[in-house]
């Protein structure tokens, strides 16, 4: 099920790719240079309109919390000389506010600035999938579908969490520098406890990274199964296997489980080795104050300050929470990069010349990792023929359907249209002049319309369907061609005349990936007629032996290669040949 389902995935997510733009062109071929690799500091530079603000609140806020001890000394020296202390009351009160302002300004910002990275980086990753269907065979839907939502979501931290990282070290490196003023050996029982407490650190970032990438890819692998099981709900309700699919879809339970108690692990060894290495820096350092007030050469305000400085010190242990955000956000951006790391089509600048539509494939190969697809394939269309390509399952046609149409490019030959190679036309150009139509069309869109003609006039969409036999089913619902898709009661047969509408603008080329093969003979005859009266140059995958036979050229496939030829009569003779249509 596994295997069968992959593969329909693959054509689903191809077909769609047949629809409006989904995606930018990387201009590689043209001069333009590729995107960089996604990285946790890309991710941080990308969210750098709002990080200036988070900056600017996180440091404000800082540098009032480092000037509060001093303000509170200040009161505290001068109740103690009996002198007014109005003046540094207000100070630390304004300070304090001062905080609680900086602190409701930098969570807005991060809030706002997280919600467009996810935004960005979601859209980002939808642009790839579907800009490169045949990529993505080594991902499985669920996994990509966890990688988009919780992914990005996880990953948009970066920015702010960078940037919190950043703030919170702060007001202990701040508290160095101050009990350095006030007197080194302060700071230097201060810096022993700061070292312990940053190793801690150290080690706990380093634990939570780990869990947290061991965590995010066991969640993709559960909705990988999640969602195989979707696929096949009926299946396995008519099969009796419910309980056992439970079971497989929910086997990865115990190692995420393990995985989350991972990170709490390292959240509380990190809490206890914190617990012992900061009240270590405050003890030290009020050790230290103590012989100086008693030798005269500290205040009692200024005990109090280095005091509360000591504990800023011990507080380093709470950016535990902030280094594990930016563990999670580093492990889904590392995890979002194998999908940006998917190269988009590039697109070339060239106009389509006049021509009648003739198709030409020279030397193509295609591969898939190591196995090879298509191997060294020849053969021209003329413009306004009929081309049928046959073959046994697995010889490679929905490939050559691809190629044709440039949802895949070979590894090596070419593939032209009137002339021009494909990769060199502009994509409004080519995509206006060929399109597919397959036998699982993929069908996206608020209404009817939007998945027969998305984006096309109204009176497009209309004529498309009339040609296809779609426009009689389309005016019996409720609201015509303004029913909401999800409401579109639909057979095979009409899903597949849906895809054909769909597919139907293409002006010079049509693929029909066996597109008509749930319809009824009548039907699929009628708009083969259609498509003949239009002029337009047809490349038929077919398993039907009388539609072969009605194409002015056979081109008969296996294992990736031409076989033969010509036209189907000729070919007929041949027994393996008959024995394609054997079904």
């Amino acid at each position: 099920m596994s295997g069968a389902a992959a593969r329909e995935r693959s054509r689903t997510m191809t077909d769609a790719a047949t629809g409006a733009a989904t995606t930018a062109a990387i201009q590689a071929a043209s001069g333009g240079a590729a995107e960089r690799p996604l990285t946790f500091g890309a991710v941080v530079r990308q969210s750098r309109a709002r990080l200036p603000l988070i900056g600017a609140a996180s440091l404000l806020g800082s540098l009032g919390t480092l000037a509060l001890p001093l303000a509170l000394a200040a009161a505290v020296d001068a109740i103690a000389a009996g002198g007014d202390a109005r003046i540094p009351v207000a100070i630390a009160a304004g300070l304090v506010l001062l905080g609680v302002a900086c602190d409701l300004v930098e969570s807005t910002a991060a809030t706002t600035c997280t919600a467009d990275a996810a935004a960005r980086l979601r859209t980002g990753m939808v642009r790839r999938l579907l800009g490169a269907p045949h990529r993505i065979g080594r991902f499985d839907t669920g996994d990509l579908v966890a990688r988009i939502s919780a992914g990005a979501a996880d990953a948009a931290h970066a920015g702010p969490s960078a940037v919190g990282a950043v703030a919170a070290a702060l007001p202990p490196l701040g508290s160095l520098v101050v009990l350095i003023w006030l007197d080194w050996r302060l700071a230097a029982a201060f810096a022993v406890g700061l070292t312990l407490v940053a190793l801690v650190l150290r080690l706990f970032a380093k634990q939570t990274a780990t869990a947290a990438l061991h965590y995010q890819a066991a969640q993709g692998d559960m909705a990988a199964r999640l969602t195989e099981a979707l696929d096949g709900a009926r299946t396995i309700a008519a099969a009796g296997t419910l309980g056992a699919e439970t079971r497989r879809v929910l086997t990865g339970l115990p190692a995420l489980a393990e995985h989350g108690r991972a990170t709490w692990r390292a959240l509380a060894a990190a809490g206890a080795r914190a617990a012992v290495a900061g009240p270590l820096a405050t003890i030290g350092v009020l050790v230290v104050a103590g012989f100086l007030v008693a030798g005269g050469r500290l205040s009692t305000g200024e005990l109090l300050a280095a005091a509360q400085y000591a504990m800023m010190g011990a507080g380093l242990g709470s950016l535990t929470g902030i280094v594990a955000a930016v563990a999670r956000s580093r492990a889904a951006v590392a995890r979002i990069a194998e999908v940006h790391d998917l190269s988009a089509m590039s697109y070339g600048t060239d106009a389509l010349p006049d021509g009648p539509g003739s198709l030409a494939f020279r030397e193509v190969t295609v591969r898939a990792g190591d196995r090879v697809l298509l191997q060294d394939i020849t053969f021209t269309v003329p413009g306004g023929a009929t081309a049928a390509v046959v073959g046994k399952a697995g010889s490679g046609k929905s490939t050559l359907a691809e190629t044709a149409v440039r949802l895949r490019d070979p590894d090596s030959g070419e593939v032209a249209l009137d002339g021009s190679p494909l990769p060199a036309l502009a994509r409004s150009d080519l995509r206006t002049a060929v399109s597919l139509a397959t036998a699982r069309p993929a069908l996206a869109g608020a209404t009817l319309a939007d998945a027969m003609g998305p984006g096309r006039p109204r009176d497009e969409v209309r004529a498309a369907a009339e040609a296809v036999g779609a426009h009689d089913f389309a005016t019996r619902l409720p609201a015509a061609y303004d029913t909401p898709l999800p409401e579109v009661p639909m057979s095979g047969g009409e899903a597949q005349r849906i895809g054909l509408a769909r597919a139907w603008h293409a002006d010079r080329l049509l693929v029909l990936d066996d597109a008509t093969s749930s319809l009824d003979l009548l039907s699929a005859d009628r708009i083969e007629e259609a498509l003949a009266a239009t002029g337009r140059t047809r490349l038929v995958v077919t398993y039907d032996a009388a539609l072969a036979a009605r194409a002015d050229l056979v081109v008969w496939l296996a294992d990736g290669r031409v076989r033969a030829t010509g036209p189907h009569d000729v070919l007929w003779s041949n027994p393996e040949y008959r024995a394609v249509f054997a079904r």
